[in-house]
């Protein structure tokens, strides 16, 4: 029923807007009668790309760009390009493009569809969420959706500008979707395996996260160009409000799984830190292509060195649980490695840990390690674990000196950049359900809540 609305109010949208469209539009825009309709807006993060790196069984191909005009709707358009024009399954994309300093004036006015894909501009983009949400059009967000306590604030605002006006605002984590994180979560609602989380204390945190991540690295084949704003902190976030925002969300997913947080009740602070990461002209000009810092960088470069605020750690309970959550950005990665992430999560019958280091060959692995003195543990966990292999099928146990890997089937690591699109379809599914599950939206306000209030925290020096 919920697609056969959508599908009405599409069309009924694009009726509205037959009268100041040439015939050639009128026909382009009608050809795919398909529930979802994307309107892609500034589109300075490649994330923007990577939701149209697939085509969606209800979403219609054709596609409407309202930009400001330069390097970052051109880099997405020619992203969009190679994936209609590779060899194996092309997309079949069709871009419609505005650019002016107007864009989400008309974007607004016109509405050509009903999903708002937004990964650009931090600075600008809690703002455009608010517009849009106002505007009764859904929004499917990259992260961070706010980077400040302001932003936060406005957040809120839009979340109950949505539920208002009956649509939904949801953001793209990707790392739910990375399959060791997937099963560290399945394994701890298992007590015969994990036994109960534990508190832990500050000095030794019952659930860890760490990410390593780099500012120049490979994208679909080809060495990625960020724009220049992506290293002021006042447009893109510091790094304890960026990234860290996947693994605050993982930290609330895996320890307390479909559980509804009180943001003013569930958490509390305790200690904060953030630092900067350097970059040389060289290294500046090598990931941007441009010659020179611009001006709105210079309040950050000192003897010609560029320092990026990109490093943050944040350290907390949870429902009474210790978690302590780090980011770090180094340049480039070491040849033959990657970004990485480090997961800990503590259990009274055993911890499950994700390495991603040389021992791994920089891949993720989970692993068990076994904490209690139970003889029968071992008995426990092989009866229990068979149904998560009931759920994933040809995942395995392989014994070690410590423990347990769990080795996984490839056709499970399908990789980062395939997750965009499992976002997607789940955010589809909501959507044709008409709403989000109950814990969705109180989660991430407790998120954005506890990445902004750690940065205002951490600039204060607590």
């Amino acid at each position: 029923m919920k697609g056969k609305l959508l599908t009405i109010a599409l069309t009924g949208i694009i009726a509205l807007n037959q009268g100041c469209t040439t015939k050639k539009e009128e026909k382009s825009d009608q050809k795919e009668e398909k529930p979802l309709s994307l309107i892609v807006v500034e589109p300075g993060h490649f994330h923007a790309a990577l939701v149209q790196k697939s085509m969606y069984a209800d979403v219609n191909p054709l596609v409407h760009v309202y930009a400001s005009e330069g390097p970052d709707v051109k880099a997405y358009l020619d992203k969009v390009e190679k994936y209609n024009t590779r060899a194996e399954d092309p997309t079949k994309w069709e871009e419609k493009v505005y650019t002016g300093p107007d864009f989400l004036e008309k974007m607004l006015s016109e509405k050509k569809g009903n999903v708002v894909v937004l990964a650009g501009n931090n600075q600008k983009k809690t703002d455009f969420i608010k517009k849009s949400v106002d505007a009764s059009l859904n929004v499917l967000a990259d992260k961070p959706m706010a980077i400040d306590a302001a932003g936060f604030d406005l957040l809120k605002e839009a979340f109950t500008s949505a539920e208002k006006n009956k649509v939904l605002l949801y953001d793209i984590m990707t790392e739910r979707y990375e399959i060791t994180n997937t099963l560290q979560r399945e394994l701890a609602e298992l007590p015969d395996i994990f036994g109960d989380l534990q508190k832990g204390t500050p000095s030794d945190p019952a659930v860890a996260k760490e990410s390593v991540h780099h500012f120049f690295k490979y994208i679909s084949g080809e060495a990625l160009v960020r724009p220049t704003w992506f290293f002021d902190v006042n447009q893109q976030g510091e790094g304890m409000v960026d990234v860290t925002t996947h693994l605050v969300d993982l930290v609330q997913w895996s320890c307390f799984p479909n559980v509804t947080l009180d943001y003013q009740k569930d958490i509390k602070l305790l200690s904060t830190k953030r630092s900067a990461t350097q970059m040389t002209p060289s290294q500046f000009k090598l990931v941007t292509k441009s010659d020179t810092y611009p001006e709105f960088l210079k309040k950050d470069v000192k003897d010609s060195i560029l320092n990026v605020y990109s490093n943050g750690e944040i350290n907390y309970t949870l429902k009474g649980v210790h978690a302590k959550v780090s980011v770090i950005w180094n340049f480039q990665a070491p040849e033959g490695t990657g970004d990485t992430h480090y997961s800990i999560m503590k259990g009274s019958k055993a911890n499950l840990i994700v390495r991603q280091g040389k021992d791994q060959k920089y891949k993720p692995v989970l692993y068990i390690e076994q904490v209690s003195k139970d003889k029968g543990y071992e008995e426990a966990l092989t009866k229990s674990f068979k149904t998560v292999q009931d759920k994933f099928p040809g995942i395995e146990l392989k014994k070690n000196t410590k423990g347990w890997e769990i080795t996984i089937p490839a056709k499970y690591d399908t990789g980062h950049e395939s997750h965009f699109a499992q976002v997607a379809n789940k955010y589809m599914e909501y959507l044709k359900a008409g709403k989000l599950p109950e814990w969705e939206v109180p989660n991430m306000i407790s998120k954005y809540y506890t990445t902004t209030q750690a940065l205002k925290q951490a600039k204060a020096g607590k």
